[in-house]
């Protein structure tokens, strides 16, 4: 008999969902695995396009700006629709499993793929909503900054500052409040918009919960960060014997690697957590309200 991890039976507490994440996570993990490396594989096309052509590796964004190779916006393009449905394709496969469903690779990624256009309307209009909370810090920054002829004062700094810890009270209530939009989206029939919106309802009243759910997963992720990072040098002291080039090369690769897991830790939480307030809010079996995964 399959080992059931998802709909919870009943509303859980903070530690029973966390506790249900790390069940959902140690169960499925080595079926996701070859996902999410792959997906941290095709992230990085851009930069072994960058090292193929002996162009100095900088982040995605500053590049962005400054390349005009028409081979490289491909790669990108398509690393972020690749990254994008691998993705999907692990929350739809810990879904199957932990419903006790089999993994079905090819409805996997039809769908992951189907819906990246989705997934990534529901970030652009979730980043908006973060920008259009610190309007009013880039205003008033403007507006204090208008004559002056010198480097802005302590006072000033600190007073942006402040205004950008208020920004990040709205930033947060929103985050959290659309936190359960790309599952929803996945697992059922709901469009982007709808989805939010759908989000929206079952989140609401469970702000503080979810932030303390959350934080909680967030410091484990850059635990695991740290953790691969020394792992990472260890491994590469062990193997360069003192070649500066090989020892960063091989610690960058062993993070990388080890990074991996973070995807199938965070779709996980992100599963528990969904399970969780739709059983709050419905009411009901959730098997029976995501009747299937989308087609």
């Amino acid at each position: 008999m399959p080992n059931i991890l998802y709909p919870p039976p009943r509303p859980q507490s903070v530690g029973e969902i966390l506790d249900s994440a790390f069940r959902i996570f140690s169960a499925t993990l080595l079926k996701c695995l070859p996902y999410s490396f792959l997906g941290v594989m095709v992230g990085h096309l851009t930069t072994f396009y960058d090292l193929a052509t002996g162009h100095p590796v900088v982040p995605t964004t500053l590049r962005a700006r400054q390349t005009h190779d028409p081979l490289w916006w491909i790669l990108l393009i398509v690393a972020t629709f690749a990254v994008t449905t691998l993705t999907n394709a692990v929350l739809l496969r810990q879904y199957a499993l932990a419903t006790g469903h089999p993994a079905a690779t090819g409805t996997e990624l039809s769908t992951g793929a189907r819906r990246v256009a989705g997934v990534l309307l529901i970030a652009i209009l979730m980043t908006l909503a973060v920008v259009a909370t610190f309007i009013p810090v880039f205003l008033v920054a403007f507006l204090m900054s208008i004559g002056l002829s010198t480097p802005p004062s302590p006072a000033v700094i600190l007073t942006i500052v402040g205004l950008c810890v208020l920004a990040l009270i709205p930033a947060s209530w929103a985050l959290i409040r659309w936190v359960c939009a790309v599952p929803v989206y996945l697992l059922t029939d709901r469009g982007p918009v709808v989805s939010m919106s759908h989000s929206w309802q079952l989140t609401s009243g469970h702000f503080w919960r979810l932030s303390v759910i959350y934080a909680v997963g967030i410091a484990l992720i850059i635990v695991l960060y740290v953790l691969s990072g020394v792992i990472g040098a260890v491994i590469a002291l062990l193997l360069a014997h003192g070649d500066v080039a090989v020892i960063t090369a091989t610690s960058a690769v062993v993070v990388t690697l080890l990074g991996a897991v973070i995807t199938p830790f965070y779709s996980a939480l992100v599963l528990a957590v969904l399970g969780d307030v739709a059983v709050r809010r419905e009411g009901a079996d959730l098997a029976q309200r995501l009747a299937a995964p989308a087609r």
